[in-house]
């Protein structure tokens, strides 16, 4: 019994010396400093075990009546900022009668250079018989998006008619003009992709860019150097990731003519760059179509492109051919995934079939009568040399650009005061019988804003002696206002 019991302790005693030599160990691989960290963070971990996690406030019961004086005091955020009462949005001019080549505005009737009616085709009388024999065939709207009974047989007719003029495979309408570029980017280009795009691109296109949440790159306005110059860097760029650049999309966007600026884009050398660094390109053509070309199928006819080489072409419907809504034309397969991705196609009332049927008619009469193209280029050119020369104004734009820009040639100080201005001059023709208008732009959502400026619109409708007494009164008007 004794020896058992001396073994148990000598055991033990063993057991202490190995513990004190573990210790010992533990202590000369671990820093004191160490040691003395991890025993303040056990303390805390205990501490917050053992503590609340959270101290109410101390805080006294308002009365019922210092509530109600708190809530009397109480002024909520206004739902928009204030808008002073002599902005241009809320004193607008009412036309009266039909924007014709003579207008009625706000009960003085004047020539009309502020339309967008470029052929004169909005008060052609066989455009209006198509559209009342829609209208009592068909009625006034249709009541629902293309995929949900709002597909009428006009309407794949004027696509047809649409994709057998510009000489394209199909053709997609849209029944707002706005929404037609503005749905067609998002509907291709994802986040993600990548997107050059001109700097003087038109808000819809904007719009467009937004909605698709691609990264967007500005090049200068018609500037094919620095086009080229983003087009390197991100030809390096994909070089060092290739496996994103594979599945990367990359787009060029540019207009046709440029809504802001009345310049031409300069698409053969846009071409050339296409094919160099392997990118698409949408043309926006809303104001060069029906304006340019021999037969008014826009810049391509105008500098003898193979249409194939563009890969989406958009216009609206609301210019030359005096309807409502817009269309995309290109390939079979591009055109039908817009039926399932284009937002302003699947979601909004199709176009009413009296627009439509305004439409068709408008190509007729543009099919039957080419050299109304070449009027209308004419009149451009003589207003354009005309308005050379006016003393604090010079013109921005082409020569055959239907949509001329008068900007000032200095600025008065500041943007506000050169609007002013430019509005003394836009009322001092209208008061002399001419309509002209105001560029106008959300300042706020623009990317690149715009000078201000006055805006010239021509149609084949006036005759040469309307255009030189606009172009003497604007002489005229500029003299007595900034001078």
């Amino acid at each position: 019994m004794a020896a058992a019991g001396v073994g148990q302790q000598w055991v033990l005693v063993e057991m202490v010396q190995a513990f004190y030599e573990v210790r010992s160990y533990l202590r000369m691989l671990a820093p004191t400093y160490h040691l003395i960290l991890e025993g303040i963070l056990i303390l805390w971990i205990i501490r917050l075990l053992f503590s609340k996690t959270y101290k109410l406030q101390e805080r006294s019961d308002l009365t019922p009546k210092e509530k109600e004086e708190l809530i009397e005091e109480w002024q909520p955020e206004p739902l928009v900022p204030p808008v002073p009462k002599d902005h241009p949005a809320l004193n607008y001019n009412i036309v009266s009668g039909p924007p014709t080549h003579i207008i009625t505005v706000n009960g003085k009737e004047c020539i009309n250079f502020a339309s967008f009616n470029f052929l004169g085709l909005l008060d052609n009388e066989n455009v209006k018989t198509a559209a009342q024999a829609s209208l009592k065939k068909y009625g006034v709207g249709t009541c629902g998006p293309r995929g949900f009974y709002g597909t009428f047989d006009v309407h794949l007719e004027l696509e047809e008619r649409l994709a057998k003029f510009m000489r394209t495979e199909e053709a997609i309408i849209y029944s707002y003009g706005f929404a037609t570029i503005a749905s067609a980017i998002p509907a291709y280009s994802k986040r993600g992709d990548i997107v050059f795009v001109d700097e003087a691109a038109c808000f819809a296109i904007q719009k467009g860019l937004q909605a698709s949440r691609s990264n967007i790159k500005l090049f200068k306005h018609n500037d094919m150097a620095d086009l080229e110059r983003l087009l390197k860097e991100q030809e390096t760029e994909d070089q060092k990731n290739p496996r994103k650049a594979r599945v990367t999309r990359r787009f060029i966007v540019v207009e046709g003519l440029y809504m802001n600026t009345g310049d031409i884009c300069p698409l053969p050398e846009l071409i050339k760059l296409k094919y160099k660094y392997k990118v698409r390109i949408f043309l926006e053509e809303s104001l060069s179509f029906g304006v340019l070309g021999e037969h008014g199928r826009g810049i391509t006819e105008h500098f003898g492109i193979n249409i194939d080489d563009i890969d989406l072409i958009s216009a609206n419907m609301e210019n030359s051919l005096a309807s409502i809504g817009g269309f995309c034309c290109g390939r079979s397969f591009i055109i039908d995934h817009q039926r399932l991705s284009g937002q302003g196609y699947c979601f909004s009332a199709s176009l009413p079939p009296l627009l439509a049927a305004a439409a068709i008619e408008a190509l007729n009469i543009m099919e039957d009568n080419p050299g109304i193209f070449q009027t209308l280029r004419a009149k451009c050119e003589r207003i354009h040399k005309a308005l050379q020369g006016i003393s604090g104004l010079k013109v921005v734009g082409e020569t055959f650009s239907p949509a001329l820009h008068l900007q000032l040639e200095e600025s008065h100080g500041s943007r506000e005061n050169d609007v002013k201005l430019l509005k003394r001059v836009v009322d001092y023709c209208m008061n002399s019988g001419i309509a002209l208008t105001q560029a106008c732009y959300l300042e706020k959502e623009e990317k690149c804003l715009p000078p201000p400026s006055i805006r010239v619109v021509v149609t084949v409708e006036q005759t040469e002696q309307e255009l030189d007494k606009a172009a003497s009164l604007i002489k005229e008007a500029a003299q007595s206002v900034l001078n």
